[in-house]
């Protein structure tokens, strides 16, 4: 946790928060020694005015406690909320820099906890330490040295009723802090089948696993409830063991000090002032004992938030990038092997491609055959196992990361759109798009049609992930917004299928004609024939394997796995 806050905190306010606390301790321990005189010079010897003096003397202090417990409150708290912004920023920028393999690695639930849970946690006991850790030692000590300088018989006290409250303080500690460390994980498998249930709703009723689900939620949401009573019921425990102690020690410094006063060896006014330090002193106690139970909670976060930003990208920049030339756009694939980590065999084995400018590729094959890892591979999603990937002539992985995304324009498999409007969306893909360059986007991507017939038109809003949309309409949209950007290749994942026969293609023909992307590279997953027929070239895939490379006649007369495709798609005159 020092580690995360140390470079983080800046390092004036915690001076100031520092000096406002030690000015507010000097006020709480002045008081009870005016109090003690206030009693023995005033009210015993029934001299007023020095009562009204003293009573004077201690608002003003007291207006002065008050003030530097506010300022201290005030950059205790300051500090904090900025630390939890740094942490937060800091996390999302790894995350965004995140190959597929880190995401992979720690989960979207997991990356989503250690963002928000994780960092309040951290931001709650910054705030602790820089109100409580600093001020309770400082009280504790104060408090002893006052005690002892007011009445140094009565400190026979605290002897007992220390190591007692120490005692009870390490037995809670000992049980509450993995209780509290065991908190996060559980909150992360909270967090995992809530997010689970939520994406995959209709999966969950089309099974009728609605009881299942809600079985396994209230599961983890009990394992987490039993762990978080346990350890705040201990935590609890503290208050009426620190209430018995202090009741305690009071009625021994009542006794002893009964016992003083009744052989005038002391005065009433010292003994209200000892009970007062006794109070602090104990008190203290209580609130370092507080912060040192929730540390290993803080702590087991800091851990974990500090994996995130200690994870090393598996996809690294080359030291010395190669800046990427202006000559003829061309793709080329040679002997190209892959395998995700931990996998036992290749996804990909020996592939070979070669594209240029105004060529479209067509990648076909079985589920599982390998098409979506192979443009995977292109914008450097997952690094290759052996083989080279060069763009015009140079090695993908000798480009910076940021000119390499800028040279292609990927729809996924799953369109995605961000909540906003149509507008916003396509501006993702080029920030200062004209309504021109936006509606011929939409022209070519078939959803010219349906976006006229809204009211709002390119205003109309777009809820999360596109749900007020139709799959065909939130695929058009994909589509519309990597058309806008200006890219050397444009790659769509199965990206027509939820397109009708029609529409895709005029989709198909729309890409043909347009200017920009026919001087492009497009790579085209399909699953159907009629999407793939039209392509410079086509690859067929099984298994992760090239089974089959050419055009579409060329792979119809002898290529048997695409005429197995084509004969579960097609029947009769339509081979």
């Amino acid at each position: 946790m020092y580690k995360i806050v140390r470079t983080r905190l800046e390092k004036w306010p915690v001076l100031a928060a520092a000096f406002f606390m030690i000015i507010q301790v000097f006020c709480n321990l002045t008081l009870p020694t005016l109090t003690s005189d206030m009693i023995n010079k005033g009210v015993a010897a029934g001299n007023t005015n020095y009562i009204w003096q003293v009573g004077a003397k201690m608002l003003g202090i007291t207006l002065i406690g008050i003030l530097a417990a506010a300022g201290n409150v005030f950059f205790a708290s300051t500090q904090a909320q900025k630390l939890g912004t740094k942490l937060r920023n800091a996390l999302f920028e790894k995350v965004l820099k995140f190959g597929s393999h880190e995401v992979d690695k720690f989960g979207a639930s997991s990356l989503t906890t250690r963002t928000t849970n994780d960092v309040l946690q951290i931001q709650n006991v910054t705030v602790m330490i820089l109100r409580m850790m600093l001020q309770a030692p400082a009280m504790l000590i104060g408090g002893i040295i006052m005690a002892y300088l007011s009445e140094k018989k009565l400190t026979i006290v605290f002897l007992v009723s220390l190591p007692l409250l120490a005692i009870a303080i390490g037995i809670v500690m000992s049980l509450a802090g993995p209780l509290f460390s065991s908190l996060q994980n559980k909150i992360d498998r909270i967090n995992l089948v809530f997010r689970e249930g939520l994406t995959g709703v209709r999966v969950v009723r089309a099974f009728r696993q609605d009881n299942f689900e809600q079985t396994r939620f209230e599961d983890a949401n009990k394992s987490y409830t039993n762990t978080a009573i346990k350890a705040f019921s201990l935590v609890s425990l503290m208050f009426p063991v620190m209430t018995l102690i202090l009741n305690g020690t009071n009625i021994g410094i009542i006794w002893i000090g009964a016992n003083l006063i009744a052989k005038q060896s002391m005065e009433v006014g010292n003994l209200v002032s000892f009970m007062t330090y006794a109070a602090m002193i104990l008190f203290s106690f209580m609130m370092l004992s507080m912060v040192f139970v929730f540390i290993p909670r803080a702590q087991a976060a800091a851990v974990r938030i500090q994996e995130v930003l200690d994870t090393e990208y598996s996809i690294k920049e080359d030291p010395q990038p190669t800046v990427l030339n202006n000559s003829e756009i061309s793709l080329e694939f040679k002997n190209v092997n892959f395998r995700y980590a931990h996998a036992e065999r290749r996804a990909l084995e020996s592939i070979n491609l070669n594209l240029h400018s105004g060529q479209t590729l067509a990648i076909i094959g079985g589920t599982g055959a390998g098409k979506s890892t192979l443009i995977n591979l292109i914008p450097r999603l997952y690094d290759i196992e052996s083989g080279k990937i060069r763009l015009n002539g140079i090695d993908i992985s000798k480009l910076p990361q940021s000119q390499l995304h800028e040279q292609v324009s990927f729809v996924q498999q799953k369109a995605f759109l961000f909540k906003g409007t149509i507008r916003s969306n396509l501006q993702v893909g080029k920030p200062d798009a004209t309504e021109k360059e936006m509606w011929h986007a939409l022209e070519v991507a078939q959803a010219t049609e349906f976006v006229k017939e809204l009211d709002s038109g390119l205003d109309s809003v777009v809820e999360h992930n596109g749900a007020n949309f139709s799959g065909g309409q939130r695929q058009r949209l994909a589509i519309a917004r990597a058309l806008i950007k200006p890219a050397a290749i444009y790659i769509f994942d199965d990206s027509f299928s939820a397109l009708d026969f029609k529409t895709d293609a005029k989709l198909r023909k729309a890409l043909a004609n347009d200017n920009k992307i026919s001087h492009s590279i497009v790579i085209i997953v399909a699953q159907r024939i009629a999407t793939v027929t039209t392509a410079n070239q086509i690859i067929v895939l099984d298994g992760g394997k090239d089974v089959g490379h050419g055009t579409h006649n060329e792979l119809k007369k002898s290529n048997p796995t695409y005429q197995e495709i084509i004969k579960s798609q097609l029947k009769g005159e339509d081979i």
